[in-house]
């Protein structure tokens, strides 16, 4: 049976060389989940948040070559079946890579939001995003006020860039 460390480390090795990169999906990663421990996630919910947090950007390098850019509507267009073919090398249950394939090609799509998984791995993307790209305050506001639902990605959010919930 596969497992999360399995998984991030093919990611690793996959993006051999780009530190960024690892960087930011163990970063990611590491952040959903923790807050969907702190939400009470399920363990079969769990297990496809990390998986997908894990993987949540693996199209980035095949957009960079095929289009010259890696936005986020490429990268849900092409992460998918990479995805899919590293974890069924890895031996994943079918179930899983679907919902995982779903969640890569939709973790930049920020409407109509409707489930717990896919609103954490948003919500984590974006704390780390925010951080990576030392985003000003307005923008952590703005995103604060229009992405962030769950009480702990909020509560995250406000204390890793300091402000109260009264400034947003």
């Amino acid at each position: 049976m596969a497992d999360i460390s399995q998984l991030l480390g093919a990611m690793i090795s996959y993006y051999k060389g780009d530190r960024k990169r690892i960087q930011h999906f163990i970063k990611v990663h590491d952040l959903a989940r923790t807050i969907g421990t702190l939400e009470g996630l399920d363990k079969d919910t769990m297990f496809i948040l990390e998986a997908a947090a894990a993987v949540h950007d693996i199209g980035i390098h095949l957009c960079e070559l095929k289009y010259g850019k890696c936005d986020g509507k490429l990268q849900e267009q092409e992460g998918p079946e990479l995805a899919r073919d590293m974890m069924k090398a890895l031996g994943f249950e079918d179930k899983v890579i679907e919902r995982v394939c779903w969640l890569v090609g939709h973790h930049h799509t920020y409407s109509n939001i409707e489930s717990l998984d896919h609103q954490i791995l948003v919500e984590a993307d974006f704390i780390v995003n925010l951080c990576d790209d030392n985003t000003s305050m307005d923008g952590v506001r703005s995103a604060y006020k229009n992405i962030f639902v769950t009480e702990t990605g909020r509560l995250f959010c406000r204390k890793i860039f300091d402000f109260d919930e009264m400034d947003k």
